[in-house]
């Protein structure tokens, strides 16, 4: 018994310490647990506040980088409107001018058509006069021997009556040549025209036939058939060049061509009439009209 009550107080003893380091052991334990969760609660603050101040900055540089990009392509944008701009006035430029080009492009071939129209049938025109002359010119001569045979037969007559006749015939064709420009002067031109046409076929060798041939133009131009006229003014510079009626017809017959739209050819002629009479009357109106005709071509433009 007493072997045993040492054993069991050492045991005892024993238990005791046992039981109070545990106590303390857990005491030490729960201590670092606390340590170990204010710690973390202070790593996670700190964790916390650092991912805000990081994710904070990183907002500012994107908001900062998507700024500079939206500023970039704002200037891009202005750019491209503005070039957009550009290229719609000048596409405008070019179609206006191409149809602006078309359209006088096509003016000017109908107007080429209508020149050579007109020159074919002036041409045809042309042909016809010189026919009918060369006619008229067959038949007095024809006309002329004969009335020579008349005189030298085998009857010689006296002066008295060759020069009575010559007289007779003179009053006629002055008559004729006057009664003409009357009708002329009445305005009654298709009238006039025909007997200042039966003028030159009766009287071809007559120094009145230049000017019967310019009175016939002229009614033509009275007429406003311009055409014709110019016709008729040619046919008296061909078969009459030295007329005094030739400056005449040439300022008139530029006119006529003015008066159909081809300015082109008026200004031609009346720029040879000018050269060719330069101290004439009709020289200068030939130069009033091409001052005028200047005038207008400059007001088109």
């Amino acid at each position: 018994m007493k072997k045993i009550l040492p054993i069991l107080l050492l045991f005892m003893l024993s238990a005791c310490v046992s039981e109070t380091d545990f106590y303390r052991l857990r005491s030490e334990v729960d201590e670092l647990r606390r340590a170990s969760e204010t710690a973390k609660t202070e790593v996670d603050n700190l964790k916390e506040t650092t991912a805000g101040t990081v994710k904070e900055d990183s907002f500012t540089a994107v908001r900062e980088s998507q700024a500079e990009v939206t500023s970039r392509l704002s200037d891009l944008s202005g750019g491209l409107n503005d070039l957009r701009g550009r290229f719609e006035e000048n596409r405008y430029f070019v179609e206006k001018t191409f149809k602006e080009y078309t359209a006088e492009s096509d003016l000017l071939r109908a107007q080429i058509n209508s020149l050579e129209s007109n020159m074919k049938m002036l041409k045809d025109r042309m042909s016809a006069i010189e026919s009918t002359s060369k006619q008229n010119e067959a038949v007095g001569g024809q006309q002329g021997p004969s009335t020579q045979g008349e005189g030298t037969g085998p009857k010689d007559e006296s002066a008295k009556p060759v020069a009575s006749q010559e007289k007779k015939d003179q009053d006629e064709r002055t008559k004729a040549y006057d009664t003409a420009l009357q009708v002329f002067k009445d305005k009654k031109y298709k009238e006039s025209r025909a007997k200042f046409e039966a003028f030159i076929k009766d009287y071809p060798k007559s120094d009145l036939a230049d000017n019967a041939q310019f009175w016939i133009a002229e009614t033509y131009y009275a007429e406003k058939n311009y055409e014709d006229a110019i016709l008729a003014y040619e046919a008296l510079l061909k078969k009459y060049p030295d007329s005094k009626k030739t400056s005449s017809a040439m300022l008139k017959q530029a006119s006529a061509f003015i008066d159909i739209g081809d300015a082109k050819t008026g200004k031609i002629i009346l720029k040879k009439l000018v050269e060719k009479y330069p101290d004439s009357k009709d020289a200068e109106l030939a130069r009033k009209k091409l001052t005028e005709v200047d005038k207008k071509k400059s007001k088109k433009k």
